[in-house]
């Protein structure tokens, strides 16, 4: 590429990179003009910015998190979406010709779940008829978004995955451990949304009185359908996410005791479904 001589009749000098002095850079920073090498550029609303003016705006404006470690400032809920999005696009695949080898390789039955362990959740993302995974989907997106935001995409994912955990466990515990009765659905992981939602709200002075009708609505789903959707898991999800919320509401925003908690908890419930196998 030929560059452009100046009006004195001397070519124009290179613009370089200020930070690697030896390397041609014809994009510039929309931020302060200067010459952007490849490796110094970064995405920006609008254009480039270098490094030091990402740097620099990231000092002007540091990114404020809630009490609980989540980032304020309306992100995508991914994670919720995501959750969402994999339930219903398994579902989809449990309607088609698949739908009975799915139901066979990851549904959960207390007889097979000692050597099958990941089925503790892998059946939270298998749903039974339409109005089961209606009603978790429903509730997942109403809650998912707000505490998601509340607590940090990370927390909220171990909230929904432990919480499953735990009304796997629960459903285990209850029934004999050779029985081959299987459970499948997110139950348990909403049920701890639930319970994260209340004590959460109640931690930080909010009301919680908006939920008791969706609650109730999910909890009379194991009288309806009694063949597909345990109760057990429900009061497990319940009680994991009561502890999970308890545990993130006292350290607050210290991530690393967060996770060393919910490390503990999910030790906890192995340790609970190990036994329930040994004893029997």
């Amino acid at each position: 590429m030929t560059e452009p001589y100046a009006g004195s009749g001397a070519p124009a000098a290179l613009p370089v990179c200020p930070r690697h002095p030896d390397r041609v850079a014809y994009v510039r920073c929309q931020r302060c003009g200067n010459p952007t090498c490849p490796e110094c550029q970064r995405p920006a609303a609008v254009g480039i910015q270098c490094v030091s003016c990402v740097a620099q705006s990231a000092r002007e404006h540091p990114t404020t998190r809630t009490v609980l470690g989540g980032r304020q400032g309306g992100q995508t809920p991914v994670v919720t979406l995501t959750l969402l999005v994999s339930c219903v696009l398994i579902w989809l695949l449990q309607r088609s010709s698949m739908g009975t080898e799915i139901f066979q390789r990851f549904a959960l039955a207390p007889g097979i779940g000692w050597h099958e362990p990941w089925r503790f959740l892998t059946s939270a993302f298998l749903h039974g008829p339409l109005i089961h995974i209606g009603f978790n989907m429903l509730a997942l997106w109403m809650l998912g978004p707000y505490l998601e935001g509340l607590l940090g995409r990370a927390r909220f994912l171990l909230l929904y995955l432990i919480s499953a955990l735990g009304g796997s466990v629960a459903f285990v515990l209850v029934n004999p451990v050779n029985s081959m009765g299987a459970v499948v659905g997110a139950s348990g992981a909403i049920f701890g949304l639930f319970a994260a939602l209340i004590v959460l709200n109640r931690a930080l002075g909010r009301s919680t009185g908006g939920i008791a009708v969706t609650l109730a609505l999910n909890a009379a789903l194991p009288i309806l359908y009694p063949n597909t959707i345990a109760w057990q898991a429900h009061i497990g999800g319940f009680v994991t996410g009561l502890v999970l919320a308890a545990l993130f509401a006292k350290v607050r925003g210290n991530a690393a005791a967060a996770y060393a908690g919910s490390a503990a908890v999910t030790a906890g419930l192995a340790a609970l479904g190990a036994a329930r196998y040994f004893l029997g």
